[in-house]
């Protein structure tokens, strides 16, 4: 066959190939929600969702998108004036906060949207005091200026807590995008309010409290959801606590519903009322910071037994373990006070050495239950250094 032939064959062939239309894929024949379900979970969840994440990442992900939906209808109703200069200045005095927002992420998330929507709320109500116009409407911007760095700040320990196979930036990727969705959707919400409702001032003092309760609710409700995995003074001394009572070791999962987000330093006494962060020489005089280190030797820990309270100053360098150690000697200890509150001789020795005893099961049992020992965050707290 020469080469005319050849081409010839190819035409023909080419031809018949269009006569015959064009290549059909195989019916999809799952149902229409289905696939519509399908496709949202692969554009806004996570690879491999659910199992690609911890546990309660669903409700936090639901009241996520309540929350911004809300808030976008909100910051359509303000007014925005002064924004940059006040918004900027909350900025900056924020930013010296981020150990504290380290320690108690949850609670500063829910206290930067409270802020967020009292910078609005003063915004919404500045044209009700025309002669404190500027100045109600500085202090709102200066609030949200301060809600969006402690928000921002707070972002990755809480998407931190849902990574579950090193997928942390598929997961927040995905977290932005809903985020984002939903923004858009408060928008569209904001407008039809503000060219129906909320045209007059007295629909907008109607609507704004409204959405503001269901803006910091569902703050509330993903916060409770969020199983934070790192040591700080409140988790630490519920993990304790359980543990000295039943031999319990609990789990992100089993403390976040227990957490006090509003109070998160009150004192725990089945954990033996530790308090942690005062400074070394408001709590132990110096004569007897020798006994103390002798008692404790090599350890990154001091206690110092009061009326109401124990507190545990720890060294520079001290991780969640050496907290958790101190802790459990506290917890011991107060467990054998006698009836009026004071601890005989000895009871600090015995306490030391029954932690001895058990801390390696016991800590062995919160690394398999997803702790991270490494760090304590105690946010600012003082500590010591030898």
């Amino acid at each position: 066959m020469n080469l005319l032939e050849k081409l010839k064959l190819q035409k023909r062939s080419s031809a018949e190939k269009e006569d015959e239309g064009p290549v059909k894929l195989v019916d999809d024949s799952r149902p229409l929600y289905r696939r519509v379900v399908e496709s949202f979970l692969n554009k806004f969840f996570p690879s491999g969702y659910p199992y690609s994440v911890n546990e309660g990442y669903l409700r936090y992900t639901q009241f996520r998108a309540l929350q911004h939906l809300t808030s976008a209808a909100l910051s359509v109703l303000s007014t925005q004036i002064l924004k940059d200069g006040m918004q900027h200045l909350g900025t900056i005095i924020c930013s010296n906060l981020g150990s504290r927002m380290d320690s108690e992420p949850k609670t500063w998330r829910i206290l930067a949207d409270a802020m967020y929507d009292f910078g609005t709320g003063l915004e919404v109500l500045s044209p009700l005091c025309p002669h404190l116009f500027l100045e109600m409407a500085g202090l709102g911007n200066f609030a949200k200026g301060m809600a969006i760095v402690a928000a921002r700040a707070t972002r990755l320990p809480i998407y931190s807590a849902f990574a579950k196979e090193g997928n942390l930036s598929d997961l927040f990727a995905k977290g932005e995008a809903i985020s984002t969705l939903f923004n858009v959707f408060g928008i569209g919400v904001g407008i039809q309010l503000a060219s129906t409702v909320c045209a007059s001032m007295q629909g907008k003092l109607v609507a704004y409290p409204l959405l503001s309760i269901i803006h910091i609710y569902s703050v509330a409700e993903e916060m409770r959801a969020t199983p934070v995995n790192t040591l700080n003074p409140q988790r630490t001394a519920m993990i304790v606590a359980d543990f000295v009572k039943a031999r319990n070791v609990s789990s992100p999962a089993d403390l976040r519903y227990r957490e006090d987000l509003l109070l998160p330093g009150r004192l725990i006494e089945d954990a033996g009322n530790v308090r942690v962060g005062r400074a070394l020489q408001k709590v132990i005089k110096p004569s007897r910071l020798l006994e103390l280190r002798q008692l404790f030797p090599g350890e990154k820990f001091l206690l110092k037994h009061g009326d109401k309270c124990t507190d545990m100053v720890l060294e520079q360098d001290a991780s969640g373990e050496d907290a958790l150690r101190g802790w459990l000697v506290a917890a011991y200890a107060a467990e054998n006070m006698n009836a009026s509150g004071e601890l005989r001789v000895g009871t600090l020795q015995e306490a030391y050495e029954k932690m001895n005893d058990v801390f390696p099961v016991f800590l062995q049992e919160l690394q398999n239950k997803g702790w991270h020992t490494d760090r304590f965050l105690d946010g600012n707290g003082s500590r010591f250094a030898f």
